[in-house]
């Protein structure tokens, strides 16, 4: 089959598109015959081995898996032990690696039926930004209808989720962005849409009661100036610093400062869990939550795609057909 492959870490350069040896299913393994995978940036961390101190657990010289885990396709075999799926079903969610190929295996409770007639692009564009969000906003920011909540990195993929999310829990929601992702950040149902390159949401005298920063840049200090008083920040993954800690010692110094704060000051880092997956599918199949695909490419392109997500160019999700 063909497939992407990683030898080394470095830039995309050494995402490379080969054939190999078309997988087989465990006891509790579904094969799928992918349709789509979607792209985020634990790709390019996969692919960079940035933060270094993340290497030893995902392989010193080079990743351990293939690149890509969200997926959504067809069921062409199953392992003996598996009892929710047979072949041709619709089917949706993460695997350990290997999605960005035509075959991939995952388990069984990894895995949900792709909701209604939903394609199978923004079926792959749910699973890790989505439940990120949910994850962001249900258990750390625990929003409530009436609430303001302020996300940061809107136009991305988890910002998309997050406004969507935050506002069908009856919270009103303000949209950080740039301002060629203003228009797709209204419409998905931020009340206010702030361009950060025009514009400090810490400066305009607003407070709120959540701010989920997706973005992964600003010091927590200034954060804190926009919250109420008892308010949250939630910080979604991280981004920048150097190559050693890229971001996550802005996490750390959250998580080490939150109990001398009256503010709540809490991380999120998506762990996966199969009633996450499945309530996630159930917002995208009622019509409250809209996966957003900004554009697709095909499997052999997967080094391009990975770089214009690297340059912010992508509105929302980039997808990868197969």
């Amino acid at each position: 089959m063909k497939a992407i492959v990683q030898d080394e870490y470095g830039p995309a350069d050494v995402l490379k598109f080969r054939d190999i040896e078309k997988p087989s299913p465990g006891e509790a393994d579904v094969l799928l015959r992918v349709r789509a995978a979607g792209l985020d940036m634990g790709v390019w961390h996969m692919m960079t081995g940035i933060p270094y101190l993340m290497r030893p657990a995902i392989g010193l010289r080079a990743p351990k898996s293939r690149p890509g885990t969200d997926v959504a396709g067809v069921v062409e075999e199953v392992g003996a032990g598996v009892t929710r799926f047979r072949p041709g079903d619709r089917v949706f969610g993460t695997c350990g690696g290997g999605a960005f190929a035509e075959y991939a295996c995952a388990r069984e409770d990894r895995l949900q039926p792709i909701p209604g007639d939903l394609a199978f692009e923004p079926a792959a564009a749910v699973p890790t930004s989505a439940m990120t969000a949910l994850q962001a906003l249900r258990d750390q920011a625990r929003v409530r209808a009436g609430q303001r909540v302020l996300v940061i990195g809107a136009g991305g993929g988890v910002g998309t989720y997050a406004v969507q999310l935050a506002r069908a829990s009856g919270a009103e929601v303000t949209g950080v962005c740039s301002a060629a992702k203003a228009d797709l950040v209204r419409s998905i149902g931020a009340a206010e849409v702030v361009d950060y390159a025009r514009e400090d949401f810490a400066d305009q005298g607003s407070r709120y009661d959540v701010i989920i920063d997706t973005a992964g840049n600003r010091p927590l200090r200034h954060l804190r100036r926009a919250l109420t008083p008892r308010g949250t920040v939630v910080i979604v993954g991280g981004e920048r610093g150097g190559r050693w800690l890229a971001g996550t010692d802005r996490q750390v110094r959250t998580v080490l400062l939150d109990p001398f704060a009256r503010q709540r000051l809490r991380v999120v880092f998506m762990s996966f869990r199969e009633a996450d997956l499945r309530a996630v599918a159930e917002l995208v199949g009622s019509g409250q939550v809209t996966p957003v695909v900004d554009r697709t490419y095909p499997l052999s392109e997967v080094p391009e795609a990975v770089r214009s997500l690297e340059r912010g160019q992508v509105r929302g999700k980039a997808v990868i057909t197969v």
